[in-house]
């Protein structure tokens, strides 16, 4: 027994290191997002069009496109401290959520095609998916369409000046928070709008 005691010790620490990283490993898993590059298929715009083979989207990528995210509990959202943590760290002073779905957004059909419409905003864009499942495109450097996946949990940020539009799945059915920096602005520029000081500015910071 004597001979066994010294390695009780080292057995624990290896253990504790074990666990640490499979918790890290866990929340590097829940911090991801899915990506990648569009077909440029004209079919029903709510089907994944993945190439093949697939040309999946870094979330580092993402960052250096200027689109950040963060991965919360939207079970909690309404008294969530992470969230609430981020809105103050951000800004986020005005929030409001939109159900988008047949039976509950009044002129469905035209909005979704109002979503679709490649545009972009002089703020930036925040979204938080509470339930359900879309997709936001956006416009690499080299103007090919990244298409986000956007899940339950799934808070993302769109910067100023970037190219880009939003579709549902063939679920047909989301559930989001909106957030602001003050008081929102719903107006969005169809492309072409490139004459835009922030679209230029944002242009520049590709470079």
């Amino acid at each position: 027994m004597a001979m066994l005691l010294p390695e009780v010790p080292a057995l624990a620490l290896c253990v504790v290191l074990l666990s640490v990283v499979w918790l890290n490993s866990l929340k590097s898993m829940s911090s991801t997002i899915e990506a990648w590059y569009m077909d440029s298929s004209d079919e029903d715009q709510r089907a994944p069009h993945k190439l093949s083979p697939n040309q999946p989207v870094s979330l580092d990528q993402l960052k250096q496109l200027g689109v950040s995210h963060w991965k919360l509990n939207a079970d909690i959202y309404d008294a969530d401290p992470e969230l609430e943590e981020l809105r103050k760290d951000q800004g986020y002073s005005y929030t409001d959520i939109i159900s988008v779905h047949k039976d509950t957004l009044p002129n469905y059909e035209e909005k979704l095609k109002m979503f679709f419409e490649e545009h972009l905003h002089l703020d930036d864009e925040i979204r938080y998916v509470l339930d359900g499942h879309a997709y936001f495109d956006v416009r690499d450097k080299d103007e090919r369409w990244i298409r986000i996946s956007m899940r339950k949990g799934d808070l993302i940020t769109l910067p100023a000046g970037i190219y880009h539009r939003f579709t549902l799945t063939d679920t047909n059915y989301t559930k989001a928070m909106r957030l602001f920096v003050g008081e929102p602005v719903w107006k969005a520029h169809n492309r072409p709008a490139d004459d835009f000081e922030i679209r230029q500015k944002y242009v520049a910071s590709l470079q």
